[in-house]
Formats: C-alpha cells, sequence, structure tokens
C-alpha cells in the first residue's frame, strides 16, 4: 500500500533559537511547505505562529498561511486545532471554520512536559460534531491508550461518523506514551481495521520509531514539529531533508509514495479549503 508522507513544519515549541531553520511565519512555512510536496509530502500538519514568533490561533494568520501554501502547491493542509498550551479551546476550535481539508481532533487532556494539554469531553464533542458539519476530517491525535478509548466512544456515539478514521500515534511527549517499540505495536493491535494511521515519534526515537510504523503498515510524518535533528548532534537545515529521510524509508521498504489525490481518495476526504 502507498505511504501518505506528512510534513510537520513548525509545531507549538521550538523556536530559531533551537533551530534557526525552524519556519514561523506564513511565507517561511509555505515555502518549506512547497519543498516538502516537490520532495514527496502529499499533507501539511500546520501550526501557525504571531509576528513574535508565539503559537496563536489567530484566524488572519491561519487564512493567510493557507492562502500561501495554496498558491504554491497542492498538498492537502491539516490544519492543528492544538496550536499551543497557552491558548483557550473556545479560540483553537474556531480554526475549522476556515474549512480545512483536514483538522486535529485531541480526545483528552493530559500533562505535557511541565504544562496542561486541556481538551475537556463537551469541548471535544462540540468541535468534533462542528468538523462533521464542516466537512473537515479529524485527525485523531492518540497520546495514550485511553485516548483511543475515548475517540472510539465518539465513534460508537455517532459523533464522528466519517470513514475511514484517522489516527496519529504520539510517542515521546512526557505526559504520555513513551517512544518504544512495545507502546507502538500495542497500540496499532488495538487500532480499528479499516482505519488510516500514522507515527508521530518525538525527539531521538523519530528514525527509529518511524521506520517501525512504516514496517508495520502505517503512515509516516516528518519535520521540525518533531525533532530538530536528523543525526546525533546535527541539527536539520529546514523541514527537506527529513521528508527525505522519511521518503527514503518507505522506498526501501519497497512502499510506494502517496500523491495528495491518492491520499485525499483514501481518506475520502469530503472539503476543500475555501
Amino acid at each position: 500500500m502507498s505511504v501518505t508522507i506528512t510534513v510537520a513544519t513548525t509545531g507549538p515549541i521550538a523556536s530559531k533559537g533551537d533551530n534557526p531553520w525552524l519556519p514561523t511565519q506564513p511565507d517561511e512555512i509555505a515555502d518549506q511547505v512547497l519543498e516538502a510536496y516537490n520532495a514527496g509530502a502529499s499533507v501539511a500538519h500546520v501550526h501557525v505562529r504571531d509576528a513574535e514568533d508565539r503559537p496563536t490561533a489567530d484566524i488572519g494568520i491561519a487564512r493567510t498561511t493557507m492562502d500561501k501554501i495554496a498558491e504554491r502547491c497542492p498538498i492537502l493542509v491539516q490544519l492543528s486545532t492544538g496550536v499551543g498550551l497557552a491558548v483557550p479551546f473556545e479560540e483553537r476550535e474556531r480554526l475549522v471554520e476556515l474549512r480545512p481539508q483536514m483538522a486535529t481532533l485531541n480526545p483528552c487532556s493530559m500533562s505535557f512536559g511541565a504544562g496542561e494539554f486541556r481538551n475537556p469531553p463537551a469541548d471535544v464533542e462540540r468541535l468534533a460534531r462542528r468538523m462533521e458539519e464542516l466537512g473537515v476530517k479529524p485527525e485523531l491525535e492518540i497520546y495514550d491508550t485511553g485516548h483511543l478509548e475515548a475517540a472510539l466512544r465518539l465513534r460508537d456515539a455517532g459523533v464522528l461518523s466519517s470513514e475511514p478514521m484517522q489516527f496519529s500515534i504520539v510517542l515521546g511527549i512526557r505526559g504520555g506514551m513513551a517512544a518504544t517499540a512495545t507502546n507502538l505495536i500495542t497500540m496499532v493491535q488495538r487500532l480499528p481495521h479499516d482505519c488510516v494511521w500514522q507515527v508521530i515519534a518525538i525527539g531521538r526515537a523519530n528514525l527509529e520509531l518511524t521506520a517501525m510504523g512504516l514496517a508495520l503498515g502505517g503512515n509516516a510524518r516528518a519535520g521540525l514539529e518533531d525533532t530538530l535533528y536528523l543525526r546525533k548532534g546535527e541539527l536539520s537545515q529546514g523541514n527537506l531533508p527529513l521528508v527525505e529521510r522519511a521518503v527514503e524509508l518507505a522506498k526501501v521498504l519497497d512502499r510506494p509514495i502517496a500523491t495528495s489525490e491518492m491520499t485525499a481518495e483514501r481518506l475520502r476526504l469530503q472539503s476543500v479549503a475555501v
């Protein structure tokens, strides 16, 4: 089966002080998304920052970033509603009104490093229903085993009806599952059999667990949101080297790279960003 490569360019935490090649402003993000698209990425996972490089849910900045990406290439946009720990849920959820093809849906609250990532059940259900109304495909980010059960309860209640379900198994966040092969295999075994899934491996385990996820039949996410380094001691000079590495891993495993059109068909996407 073909592999969908998602580029996660920016994220909510790292700064240019951590890696000077981190894109934070709309043109920077769009330029690196184009490079990733040309290398084989078919989805762009998008976080936006304000003029001071702080995570923001500002609708205008998000719209500008999406427009600049669309001007450069036809990659599918997956807008993060996670945004940042300090941004209230009520601001984050409004991002889906921009009608990206996909958006993050985090099923549960959790400790996240030294902070708290708040996703109250009633708010999550409200956001899930609104995404269904708008035709925005949820990307369900699963940081622990109970998060999967919460997502499946939303499905069983009819709140999530879009098939196939799309999961991201996140490993390596302090407060969530550790980045181990055992945890990855456990989660894969518990997923619905007809879902679409990818591994998000944070930090030093990124390469090994991305390769394992691909070998198990999953998709892959690559980019500076997940790791700032290409290898030990060597900062990645932008997102392109990390995307190229993921593409090469897939090719070594004889798994062809999916185009944006193939990914949209597989996910049965309903909406087009407007």
